[in-house]
């Protein structure tokens, strides 16, 4: 994990340097640095931004009860609702009526758990099947992307639930990778106009 960061920053600062010797022609190099000897920019570092930033970025319509099932569901409903909604995992609530997290069930689950032995989906209940709370892999919304990512890779983990007392929504590595994409393709830009005087 850290090499592919490490892989990303050295291709980054690669790519600046190119843009900088092909741009920088008779300008004064001495204006592209603040005071403190580093670029401005207005925009979060990588190092800053959070998974509440990821969570914001993928819109209220991505979080709600869509994302959860309960205990007690059966398999079938479950998987239903996870190709309807083209989502890999979804959180699994105890029963009643307060979001207290039991567990989660992902793609991975039904292949290994019901399809590898032969189970009906249709009769056996996701508490059957899923991967129990205490073995549950969680992270808070401020928790920084490069930490998720790290967490991500080393649990060998697609899924993880966002969890500040309650369910807040659902993280997946593609979400935390386009915001790292997202992220170095904004920065590169800004570099690359206030490079050419096109920053102000």
């Amino acid at each position: 994990m850290q090499g592919l960061i490490q892989g990303l920053r050295s291709c980054w600062q690669e790519r600046i340097k190119l843009a900088i010797l092909r741009n920088s022609g008779g300008h004064n190099r001495k204006n592209m640095f603040s005071r403190t000897g580093s670029v401005e920019t207005e925009e979060k570092g990588l190092e800053n931004i959070t998974v509440a930033d990821v969570l914001i970025s993928k819109g209220k319509e991505n979080v709600g009860s869509w994302l959860w099932c309960r205990v007690n569901d059966n398999v079938d409903d479950a998987m239903k609702n996870m190709a309807q909604h083209n989502i890999g995992s979804l959180v699994v609530l105890k029963p009643g009526d307060q979001l207290h997290v039991a567990g989660i069930i992902t793609e991975r689950d039904y292949l290994r758990k019901i399809i590898g032995q032969g189970r009906s989906p249709k009769y056996t209940r996701v508490g059957e099947i899923m991967t129990d709370e205490n073995k549950l892999i969680t992270m808070k919304s401020d928790t920084s992307i490069l930490q998720a990512m790290q967490l991500m890779t080393d649990n060998h983990i697609r899924h993880v639930p966002v969890i500040d007392g309650r369910i807040v929504g659902m993280v997946s590595i593609v979400d935390v990778v386009r915001a790292v994409v997202e992220q170095q393709n904004g920065e590169l830009k800004r570099l690359n106009d206030f490079i050419k005087g096109e920053y102000y």
